[in-house]
This record gives structure tokens, sequence and C-alpha cells, in this order.
């Protein structure tokens, strides 16, 4: 019997709570990167919606980019309303998440967090994010992760 990580069992049912659709995939390895879950998936790089925690003045501001683009912060910043946007510590995103680096999932933390998704991810029809842990990643549309996250789109570049 194998057990899962409690992680990716709390994106389980915060998940189909929010009537997600999309296959929950965990890998036998970690796909921390966008470029492991690209190369693991066989997606471009791009379709990969990468969860980026911030720190925006202290509070917590997660940003679903593509795996094609570098988030430029003094833009996010202005955009999302904070002065400057940091560079989260892996504890922070503990902290704010209830999951590590390279796991972050756009869903199931412990409290809300404010999140934006980047617009180039409508240029896919299957949109891949983490699952709440390193190894564990699902599928989904544009749409369906903008409705299940409530985030307004933005540019991120």
């Amino acid at each position: 019997m194998t057990t899962e990580h409690p992680s990716i069992s709390r994106f389980r049912a915060d998940h189909a709570a929010r009537g997600g659709t999309g296959r929950i995939v965990v890998l036998p390895d970690s796909v921390h990167t966008a470029a492991l879950a690209a190369e693991a998936l066989g997606c471009e790089v791009g379709a990969i919606a990468n969860s980026l925690l911030f720190d925006g003045d202290g509070s917590p501001v997660l940003v679903l980019t593509s795996g094609a683009h570098r988030v430029d912060t003094t833009k996010v910043a202005a955009t999302v309303g904070v002065d400057r946007l940091r560079r989260a510590t892996p504890e922070f995103v503990r902290e704010h998440t209830g999951q590590v680096i390279g796991g972050v999932s756009p869903l199931a933390h412990p409290r809300p967090v404010p999140t934006y998704l980047d617009s180039w991810l409508r240029r896919y029809d299957v949109v891949w994010a983490a699952a709440g842990h390193p190894s564990a990643v699902f599928s989904t549309t544009f749409d369906e992760l903008a409705q299940m996250t409530g985030a307004p789109e933005i540019e991120v570049e």
C-alpha cells in the first residue's frame, strides 16, 4: 500500500471541491522546474503554469505564470498594488501555502492567497500546474484555472 503525501491529498480534496476536472499525476521524480515538468509531460514549457509566491510588502502574492515567461516584478507590483515584490523565502512560502518551493499549487492553501494569472497561458488548450508537491502536477485549462482560483488575468512581462 502506498501512502500519498499529505500535501497532495489536501490538493486532491480542494481540487475536487472547486470542481476541477483535470488529471492529477504523481510522477516518479521531482519536477520542481518548468523545464523538468514539460519534459516529463511531453508538452511545451510555456504550458507549465509556474506558481510563484512573492513577498509583496509582507503579504503573499501568487503569480501563475507561463514557464516561458519571467515575471517583471516592478510591472506586476504596480499592477497588483504593492510597492515591491520580493522573492519569498522557503519559510514564507510554506507559511502561506502549506507547500514547498517547487510544488506550490494554485490551490489548497491554509488561507486565501491573492492570486494572478498570466494571460500568456491562454495560448494552450491544456495547462499543467503543481499539485502541492514537487512530483505532483495536474492538468487544467486557462478558464478552469481562473474559475478555481478567482485569479484575474494580468500581463507579467
